[in-house]
């Protein structure tokens, strides 16, 4: 057990880097306040995240636990960014494979006051429960997103509405809102929460309401200013505490500091040869792949649109158009593989993100003051994107709405609409007025202090183990 106002924190995110990044960033954020944390993932996960700042290395401890192999998965697959998406059941057994290294290095260091676990791990609270510690599921999500899960009482089994019949927001949603789901990513997201791991009967579905009926708490990224009466909803829908922990964004010493020693020359090099505010910045995020239709129409949407473009393109060369690079050359960057994103977008020649509408993609766009043009992908983008065009921060590139394709003219469209003089001024406004409250560090420490301290006055020696089914 810790001393008197210091915790043991353990963290068990999902396989994911969308999602272990926040966690990590959190661990920075309590390991700051004196907190201990023990990031638990696969090994091959713990050696690709970013190093730990030097004055926090005692305090943040990297677990690597090795889970058996999992038949179907290459030994070095261990994250979403591995394998594709149709891949999920055997990403869902890993994850399940690490049950027992949780319990042998809870039996080896028994002392942790709480776990903090992610929505798919629903045998934590179970593991938890043995040793009698609190639990806290963090999504990493906006409330938005949680909110629009339901109540955990409600299985989360969505049925596909052709867009004839769509009527708008779930019944439990008593406000008027855009945010809706689009009928090509409902029937996707119906197939992900239908999914279960290799040799399971357990859907995602009911992954999630097992997590969230388990826990103790909730915390989500999020913060009363950005989106007051989503959380407001997400409280109603939970009999238990919920606590928005800020957005955990990046600050401007930690864009401009030694983590981005990756940054290349040639990049900075050529944007510094664009005008001010001129140039679209464009990323999809590391999880996903465009097909070489998307690519194809995201090229030619960007060329004829005849704005300066940054694209930091992570997939297939081999799928950009015949002459592309050479037709835009000068006006246009493609950088292949990874990029510094938040340096990148700091950069004062980016006029806008064109991105997938990951929610740390959207908060760090946000962050920097970036008026957001949105093409979703999957998961939580779509929804995302919508609650970004409500606020008119940004828009959203219209889609086909029984397969999700887009056209060259609809991203050129919008690229005219957010980049135009007169037309995308009240976006780009608001987008620099969100930035105050996004890229407010005091605001968000402010909140994790205070979900630090209901962790320090309920930790395990007070609490009764929470139900677990």
């Amino acid at each position: 057990m810790e001393k008197q106002g210091n915790l043991h924190i353990v963290m068990v995110p999902w396989l994911g880097f969308g999602h272990m990044i926040p966690y990590l960033e959190l661990s920075k954020c309590l390991a700051q306040m004196g907190h201990r944390v023990s990031f638990l993932s696969t090994p091959r996960n713990i050696d690709r995240l970013p190093s730990v700042p030097l004055d926090l290395r005692s305090q943040i401890n990297l677990v690597k636990l090795t889970p058996p192999p999992v038949d179907g998965l290459p030994e070095d697959a261990q994250s979403t960014v591995d394998v594709p998406p149709d891949h999920l059941h055997y990403l869902l057994k890993l994850l399940d494979e690490l049950e027992d290294p949780l319990s042998a290095f809870l039996d080896g260091d028994p002392s942790p006051d709480w776990i903090i676990y992610d929505l798919f791990v629903y045998w934590a609270p179970r593991v938890a429960a043995r040793y009698g510690i609190p639990t806290v599921v963090f999504g990493s999500l906006s409330a938005m997103t949680f909110s629009m899960m339901g109540p955990p009482s409600v299985p989360m089994v969505p049925q596909p509405k052709k867009p004839e019949k769509s009527t708008g927001p779930p019944p439990w949603v008593p406000f008027p809102t855009i945010v809706v789901q689009r009928y090509y990513e409902s029937v996707q997201n119906a197939k992900t929460v239908s999914t279960c791991a290799s040799g399971s009967d357990l859907t995602v579905g009911r992954r999630v309401r097992t997590t969230l009926q388990g826990c103790h708490a909730v915390a989500i990224r999020s913060c009363p200013e950005f989106e007051p009466e989503w959380i407001r909803l997400l409280r109603e829908l939970h009999d238990k505490p919920v606590f928005p922990i800020g957005l955990l964004s990046p600050s401007i010493s930690e864009i401009n500091g030694t983590q981005h020693d990756t940054w290349v020359d040639q990049d900075q090099e050529w944007l510094d040869t664009q005008k001010r505010g001129s140039t679209v910045y464009v990323a999809f995020g590391s999880e996903f792949q465009l097909s070489k239709e998307q690519v194809t129409e995201l090229a030619f949407g960007l060329e004829i649109s005849e704005f300066p473009f940054f694209w930091a393109y992570r997939g297939d060369p081999r799928l950009l158009p015949i002459g592309f690079e050479e037709r835009t050359k000068g006006r246009g960057f493609v950088r292949l593989g990874w990029a510094p994103q938040a340096r990148l977008l700091a950069h004062v020649s980016i006029g806008c993100f064109l991105t997938h509408g990951g929610w740390s993609s959207t908060i760090e766009g946000l962050a920097l003051g970036k008026p957001l043009i949105m093409l979703s992908m999957f998961g939580d983008q779509g929804l995302n994107s919508r609650a970004m065009e409500e606020r008119r921060v940004g828009v959203v590139v219209e889609r086909n709405e029984e397969d999700g394709s887009f056209t060259r003219e609809a991203v050129t469209k919008c690229l005219k609409l957010v980049m135009g003089e007169d037309e995308g001024g009240p976006i780009r406004s608001n987008a620099r007025e969100m930035m105050k409250i996004v890229a407010d560090k005091e605001r968000h420490d402010q909140y994790i202090k205070e979900f630090a301290d209901y962790l320090i006055q309920h930790r395990r020696r007070d609490v009764v183990p929470a139900h677990v089914r």
